[in-house]
């Protein structure tokens, strides 16, 4: 019955994804938030940001921000990181925050990268979201506020649980791993 529920979850997960637009990035971009109208952006700064949404949408890519802060979702497998395989560490694309390390990242044939652990506990946060008739947990970085995804529990050990995160909303570094 489980996996019965799991696949059903997947199937309306993607009917959503598919009739959810994300816009184009700005200026034929890609995912470039660490430009330099990006004042905000830190992967070592911890303080948190309150910043008006009207702020963020003169910061950010257009795509970023539509997931960010209009909470949207990306279709499932298009995203680039969802199959990624690099090891490193996630952040958040709008502010920097480290989010996941690569060591915590798994396989879940949902469509987005998933992940079973965060780098640490402030890293993300956590609220409740009944959206589309469903009862979820939305997973926000824990510095800037800004929508990743959802977490579900039905992930592998040692924790039980899948955070499901838009590839749009992160970046990628593996400047720290030897290569």
């Amino acid at each position: 019955m489980y996996p019965i529920k799991l696949f059903l979850l997947s199937i309306f997960c993607i009917a959503i994804s598919c009739n959810t637009p994300v816009s184009k990035p700005q200026n034929g971009n890609k995912m470039n938030t660490n430009n330099k109208k990006n004042s905000l952006y830190s992967t070592t700064d911890t303080s948190k940001l309150a910043v008006s949404n009207e702020e963020w949408k003169q910061i950010l890519p257009g795509e970023v921000y539509d997931i960010a802060r209009e909470k949207g979702t990306e279709r499932a497998f298009t995203g680039k990181f969802w199959d990624h395989k690099e090891v490193g560490t996630y952040h958040c694309a709008a502010c920097g925050n480290p989010l996941f390390n690569s060591n915590g990242k798994f396989d879940s044939n949902c469509g987005w990268p998933s992940f079973f652990e965060p780098v640490s506990k402030g890293s993300i946060i956590y609220a409740p979201d009944n959206s589309y008739g469903m009862k979820r947990t939305e997973v926000m970085c824990g510095r800037c506020n800004a929508h990743l995804g959802h977490v579900f529990e039905d992930g592998p050990p040692p924790t039980g649980l899948r955070y499901c995160i838009n590839s749009v909303i992160l970046n990628f570094d593996n400047s720290n791993t030897s290569k």
